[in-house]
């Protein structure tokens, strides 16, 4: 039995492993844990989802950072998804399993349940977010989950989404940071740095970001401690 975990940013990467992987490269954690960093987006998503079960995966998580629809969510809070919500469908992630790592974590964690989107692109403004949330209800948003769903859900397998709140649902993202990411949803230094010469109030937005997505990593390392336990249910 193995457990595969699909993860898309390499700051996402290093709350499991201080290992520097190459997109769509994947290593053993453990005996039992599989991890693929597979890039942004829900095309990248579903290739590393079908490799990790080409390599023995019996049930996988999505791993990683969220943005909040919810405004009752805070950066750092943990988003364990009953649902996912991708083109146009509902795609269950396991209940038992769900329902043992929310009375698990809970202790330590702000944890929340509830329904989580899935978009094909970037959602930037927080009217945005706003409109997404007022339509599905759901309470989080990310780029990969629903992809990993659909092959667990073709596959007959247990699936789990465990993402970190990293963007309020209030707070749109800088246009610094919209304008230098690539399409595998890294920031490009370069371009970043030239975006702030020529807009240099974006400065404290970028720097609120940072600092957000700062605690949605220290919630996923708080939770990396716990992985032989999260794997088992």
């Amino acid at each position: 039995m193995s457990c595969g975990i699909v993860v898309a940013l390499p700051e996402e990467v290093q709350t499991l492993t201080s290992r520097k992987l190459e997109q769509g490269e994947s290593i053993k954690l453990g005996d039992d844990i599989l991890l693929v960093y597979a890039g942004a987006g829900p095309v990248n998503a579903d290739n590393a989802a079908r490799i990790l079960i080409d390599q023995g995966a019996d049930r996988l998580i999505s791993w990683g950072c969220a943005a909040a629809l919810s405004p009752q969510l805070q950066p750092g809070n943990l988003v364990i998804a009953e649902q996912v919500l991708f083109d146009q469908q509902n795609l269950e992630t396991d209940k038992r399993w769900s329902h043992k790592l929310r009375s698990l974590l809970s202790e330590k964690l702000a944890v929340s349940g509830g329904d989580l989107v899935t978009a094909r692109r970037i959602v930037a403004g927080s009217a945005d977010k706003l409109s997404i949330h007022q339509s599905s209800g759901a309470n989080a948003l990310d780029m990969e989950s629903g992809a990993i769903a659909k092959v667990a859900a073709e596959a007959n397998l247990p699936f789990l989404v465990l993402r970190a709140i990293a963007d309020p649902a209030g707070m749109s993202l800088p246009q610094a940071v919209v304008h230098a990411l690539d399409a595998q949803g890294r920031v490009q230094l370069g371009k970043l740095l030239r975006f702030l010469l020529t807009h240099p109030w974006e400065l404290p937005g970028l720097m609120r970001l940072g600092w957000h997505f700062h605690a949605a990593q220290r919630t996923l390392k708080i939770v990396a401690k716990q992985i032989n336990e999260i794997i088992l249910f």
